[in-house]
């Protein structure tokens, strides 16, 4: 039997709560209701039908943030998880339910970290923050960029910030992101003529059209990366043309593709270089641009070293820094100047059926991020 610390009863609490996203399903208000009794200021903040908050603890002084979401992914098939996925378990050590990895259990060992240090230092330096989004899951609107672009507006600044995804693969805290690469995606519909297959002479097909531009851009080697960043990635997400007839030559081809890429280049270059191909090719086309966000880099330094210091101390691990990944609501951080990190459970199972982490890793999770705020904070 696993003993029931209060992480763990504030994380089966929080993962109990059907917080599908934008939902939040009253983790917020249990989240407040805690940071309340340490004498953390509270600003409800929603936008939209998204709800965030940013609490804060003490007035001056360097701000170390903790940023996560309470929204999840939905579940997929109910009856085909072990437990129902928001009626969380504890089965042989290992914690089941939907946000149990991604990221629930970050947020209570976040919340239960900070009791324990405000508790042994009630007078420490800087400041203590949370901004908290039920909004990362989903179309990242109303949620984390919304705040940050209110709290960029009234100078607030934030020094540090550890954004509690599931950065870890193998065991606890053996990776840390210190920055994520740039994303931006682009709506392709090239135009042809429709027509019959047999009279080809009479049709223009966009199909043939778009093959060796695609090709193009899919051969292309953009960057080299660097020493923090992997080669920029160009890839096909989505391709749609025809009438489902045989004999019809089609009139359009739509096909979406995504770009995850380094600080060797930027929105505008890769932009520029996109529409120089599509232009030799003399197409006939329109495209439409989706920018989710610049690259973001943490170099290694009073954060970094206070992490690596943590984790080293609590779970005899020395973490590697890593880049790699998709994107998170600390892209939207780093627009302040902050210096941001992720750091939480293995990800093994994040959006997958059967969710779960080691219910003794979130225990060492918050005491991590316990030993990371005396490293820095401690008076």
């Amino acid at each position: 039997m696993t003993q029931l610390t209060p992480t763990l009863e504030l994380a089966l609490d929080l993962i109990s709560r059907p917080s599908v996203t934008p939902e939040d399903a009253g983790c917020q208000d249990l989240m407040i209701a805690r940071l309340e009794k340490l004498g953390f200021d509270i600003e409800r903040m929603p936008f939209g039908d998204v709800k965030n908050f940013y609490a804060k603890r003490g007035n001056s002084g360097p701000n170390l943030c903790f940023a996560g979401h309470t929204d999840v992914v939905p579940t997929g098939p109910e009856n085909e998880w072990t437990v129902p996925p928001f009626k969380p378990e504890i089965i042989d050590g290992v914690l089941y339910g939907r946000g149990a990895a991604d990221m629930k259990g970050s947020l209570a060992s976040m919340i239960t970290a900070v009791e324990a240090f405000v508790t042994a230092h009630p007078n420490h330096n800087g400041q203590i923050s949370f901004l908290i989004t039920s909004d990362e899951e989903g179309p990242f609107v109303d949620g984390t960029t919304r705040v940050v672009d209110a709290l960029m507006a009234r100078n607030e600044q934030v020094d540090w910030c550890i954004v509690g995804e599931p950065s870890s693969t193998h065991t606890l805290g053996d990776i840390i992101k210190n920055g994520r690469r740039g994303s931006f995606s682009g709506d392709l519909t090239v135009y042809g003529k429709q027509g019959h297959v047999a009279y080809p002479h009479l049709a223009v097909n966009p199909i043939h059209l778009a093959a060796p531009v695609l090709d193009e851009l899919a051969s292309t080697e953009w960057d080299n990366g660097n020493d923090f960043f992997p080669p920029t990635s160009f890839q096909v997400s989505n391709i749609h043309s025809g009438t489902g007839a045989t004999n019809v030559v089609p009139g359009t081809l739509s096909a979406q593709f995504n770009f995850r890429f380094s600080s060797e280049l930027t929105f505008e270059d890769l932009k520029e270089k996109v529409v120089t191909i599509l232009n030799k090719h003399q197409l006939d086309y329109d495209i439409e641009w989706t920018y989710n966000g610049l690259p973001f880099l943490t170099k290694p330094g009073n954060l970094v070293d206070a992490m690596i210091d943590a984790v080293e101390r609590t779970v005899n691990v020395t973490p590697q820094l890593s880049t790699s990944g998709g994107t998170s609501d600390g892209r939207f951080i780093a627009k302040m100047g902050t210096q941001v990190v992720e750091l939480g459970p293995i990800n093994a199972t994040i959006h997958q059926l059967n969710e779960c982490v080691e219910a003794e890793s979130l225990n060492q999770l918050s005491t991590i991020y316990q030993r990371i705020l005396e490293n820095l904070m401690a008076n």
